[in-house]
C-alpha cells in the first residue's frame, strides 16, 4: 500500500511575503509625500462616481479643505445591475487627475480588468482592486506587475487568510506595494449594507507588516453610521480610512446613501485628527 508523503510545512504562512515572518517592521508606503502605515492615519475621501467636472472639482476642493490626505474618485463601476450607472471611464480619469493636480492630492480609482489596467495606471496614483475582483488572479498578477501602490479591497465573502493570500499573489509578481482594506462581509444581517469587521484590522496588523485602513462608507451603506465607525476603526488601529464623500448626496449617481456631505465630513475630520493625536500620546506613554 502506498503511503502518503509527510506534510511539514502546516505551521508555516501561506502567505510569505505579507507575513510578520517575513518582515517584521510595518511597511510604510509613500505616494507623493503622503505616508501610509506606521503611526500615520491616512484619509482618503471622494465621490464613489466621478460625474462631471463641477461635481468631482467642488467635493475635491471640499474634502483637501477638510485635511484629506488622498482623493478618490470611481471611473470604471463593476455594478450588481448592468442597467446602473458604470462611470465615465477615461474621460471620469481625466477629471479625476484634473481635480488631484488643482488639491494637490494623490489620486485613487477602481480597475477592474486587465484590459483596462494600463489606462487606470496612467492617470492616477494607486490602483484599487475592488472586492469583486480580490480573486481576480490574472488582475492580482498584473498588480504585481505594476510599479504603484495597490489598495486592495477584502472581498465581500472573504476570509482574512484568502485577504493576505490575495496580497501574496501581488508580491509575488514583484510590487510590495499593497495597502489592504476592511469594506465589510456579508452576512445574515440585512439592516446594513455589510457587516464591517473590524477584528480584522487587529488580525491583518498581528499576522502582516502591510498598512490596512476601513471603507466605512461600504461596509454599512448609511451615512450617519461613518462617523462612529470612523473614529472605532483608528482606535481599532487601521492607518486610515476610505469615505465617500459628496457635495449632493442626494443627487449622486451612485451610492449616495451612504456618502457624506461636506460640512458632515470637515466635522469629522476635525474629531478623527483630535482622536489620533490623543490615540498616539497614549501608545506612547504606554511604551514609554
Amino acid at each position: 500500500m502506498k503511503t502518503l508523503p509527510m506534510i511539514n510545512n502546516i505551521s508555516k504562512p501561506k502567505f510569505n511575503l505579507a507575513s510578520r515572518e517575513h518582515q517584521g517592521e510595518d511597511t510604510i508606503i509613500n505616494v507623493k509625500g503622503v505616508k501610509i502605515g506606521g503611526d500615520h492615519m491616512t484619509i482618503i475621501a471622494g465621490p464613489c462616481a466621478i460625474e462631471n467636472e463641477y461635481q468631482m472639482i467642488t467635493t475635491a476642493k471640499a474634502v483637501k479643505a477638510a485635511g484629506a490626505t488622498m482623493l478618490r474618485g470611481g471611473a470604471y463601476k463593476p455594478r450588481t445591475s448592468p442597467y446602473s450607472f458604470q462611470g465615465l471611464e477615461e474621460e471620469g480619469l481625466k477629471l479625476l487627475k484634473q481635480a488631484g493636480d488643482i488639491t494637490n492630492l494623490p489620486t485613487v480609482s477602481e480597475v477592474i480588468s486587465t484590459e483596462t489596467f494600463d489606462i487606470v495606471e496612467a492617470y492616477v496614483d494607486i490602483l484599487q482592486i475592488g472586492t469583486r475582483n480580490m480573486q481576480n488572479f490574472p488582475l492580482l498578477k498584473r498588480a504585481g506587475q505594476s510599479k504603484k501602490p495597490i489598495l486592495l479591497k477584502r472581498g465581500m465573502a472573504a476570509t482574512i487568510e484568502e485577504l493576505l493570500m490575495a496580497a501574496e499573489y501581488i508580491m509575488s509578481e514583484g510590487n510590495h506595494q499593497v495597502i489592504l482594506c476592511e469594506r465589510g462581509i456579508r452576512t445574515f444581517e440585512t439592516y446594513t449594507r455589510n457587516t464591517l469587521d473590524l477584528s480584522a484590522v487587529l488580525a491583518v496588523r498581528k499576522l502582516s507588516h502591510l498598512p490596512i485602513i476601513v471603507d466605512p462608507s461600504h461596509a454599512t451603506g448609511q451615512h450617519d453610521m461613518i462617523e462612529p465607525l470612523s473614529k472605532a476603526s483608528i482606535i481599532t488601529g487601521a492607518h486610515g480610512l476610505m469615505i465617500e464623500v459628496h457635495y449632493q448626496p442626494e443627487i449622486a449617481l451612485c451610492d449616495g446613501p451612504q456618502s457624506l456631505k461636506t460640512d458632515d465630513f470637515h466635522h469629522l475630520m476635525r474629531e478623527l485628527f483630535f482622536l489620533h493625536d490623543h490615540h498616539l500620546q497614549l501608545k506612547r506613554q504606554i511604551r514609554d
